[in-house]
């Protein structure tokens, strides 16, 4: 790094290929404004530049190595992309993405008074820190476990909901673990070993959770997720109005050396509304749709989705018995399906016990039991929310 001129450093950022969208980085575009300015500009504009750069750099935690090993090591480029669909590239690519990568690692060692010297300004400038790393490396070792640490967004987040028909990462994911939910463990238990099934590339379930609400049916899915994520498993969740967007990105991440999790929370249909078509056909496997790195997970809180009346049963159709079968069935085509029923007295109050001391709650047993029934007779009956909801209104004194 000492012996490359500024300027230098400048025209070879320019030139990156492999890596050529990190130019986008704040950070890196930070740096490539600064390394103009002290070419090409005067005083102030060097000191602006850097004092911007110095920021971008701030807003990363203040520890430049680190801040460019993340920019690299999620950066979706074609290289990674290629080589998590096994593909092989050329020796010329190969050597580029060398090179750049040694680049790279001499960028994320540049110290402050490297560039202090460059604006020859007496007072007071910010700097940021340095650490160790290994670009090279980790980055060779992010291509090696691609399939249980993936690449770009999939990399840093293990929760997406979709826009526009695109891909978005949920920053702040709900941290429940398996740890910190009590009783149905029957029903979890299910759900775990499909979910390992699908992670270790077994033949997995779709499944559907349906009952009552407050059950921990979401929070279940979501722990789950969650405990998989180092073994390369995301989450991905779709709205009802949304399940149009499940094909094509089904397809879009069927060749991703991940698993995926589809999930549809509190699934339901109107009886004239032929939006479960859409589900249905991806339910059934067709050729077109199938990915065997995928799993689709719905709750609901009706057992056969579609919302019937009595003028449904009587209906003006010719075949009326068949068009109910055939709203009726799509519960039918979930390979797993998982009751999730209100708690019996005993387990409610079990429930209530096991997450009372996370609480902070250190009630006699008797007393925390008399209030924890009275509570769930005044609210809609006892399930894990009503239990929750119970300690959290005693930890606050209400």
């Amino acid at each position: 790094m000492n012996e490359t001129s500024l300027n230098e450093l400048y025209h070879r950022l320019n030139a990156l290929t492999v890596f050529r969208s990190i130019a986008e980085e704040p950070v890196i575009r930070g740096l490539k404004d600064f390394l103009y300015a002290a070419e090409h500009q005067d005083l102030d504009a060097r000191i602006d530049c850097y004092s911007a750069f110095c920021r971008a750099v701030y807003e990363e935690g203040g520890d430049l190595s680190q801040a460019v090993c993340r920019i690299v090591l999620e950066d979706e480029n074609f290289y990674i992309v290629g080589r998590a669909r096994g593909q092989k590239m050329s020796d010329a690519v190969e050597e580029a993405l060398e090179k750049e990568l040694s680049l790279l690692q001499d960028v994320s060692q540049l110290a402050p008074s490297r560039l202090q010297e460059a604006i020859a300004y007496g007072s007071f400038l910010p700097e940021w820190t340095l650490s160790e790393v290994d670009i090279r490396a980790a980055y060779r070792q992010q291509i090696e476990q691609i399939g249980s640490t993936g690449y770009g967004i999939f990399a840093r987040y293990h929760g997406f909901t979709v826009k526009d028909g695109q891909l978005v990462p949920i920053r702040s994911m709900d941290t429940q673990t398996l740890d910190t939910l009590y009783g149905y463990e029957r029903e979890r238990n299910l759900v775990l070993e499909n979910t390992r099934a699908l992670v270790e590339g077994q033949s997995a379930c779709n499944v559907l959770l349906y009952g009552d609400a407050g059950t921990g049916k979401s929070s279940t899915i979501k722990a789950v997720a969650r405990h998989f994520f180092d073994q390369g498993l995301r989450i991905v969740e779709f709205k009802k109005n949304q399940l149009a967007d499940i094909l094509p990105i089904m397809e879009s991440l069927s060749e991703i050396p991940l698993k995926f999790i589809f999930y549809i929370d509190d699934l339901s249909f109107q009886a004239d509304d032929d939006t479960f078509c859409d589900l249905k056909g991806i339910l059934e496997g067709s050729a077109a749709s199938y990915a065997g790195n995928i799993a689709i997970y719905a709750t609901s809180n009706r057992r056969h989705l579609v919302k019937e009346s009595m003028s449904d049963r009587v209906g003006d159709q010719l075949h009326v018995n068949d068009t109910l079968q055939e709203t009726m069935s799509l519960a039918a085509r979930f390979g797993l399906t998982i009751t999730f029923s209100k708690p019996e007295k005993d387990l409610y109050l079990d429930i209530v016990r096991s997450l009372a001391p996370s609480y902070g709650i250190d009630l006699p047993d008797e007393e925390l039991c008399r209030r924890a029934e009275a509570f769930a007779i005044r609210q809609n009956g006892r399930s894990p929310r009503t239990a929750k909801q119970f300690l959290q209104l005693t930890k606050i004194g209400l």
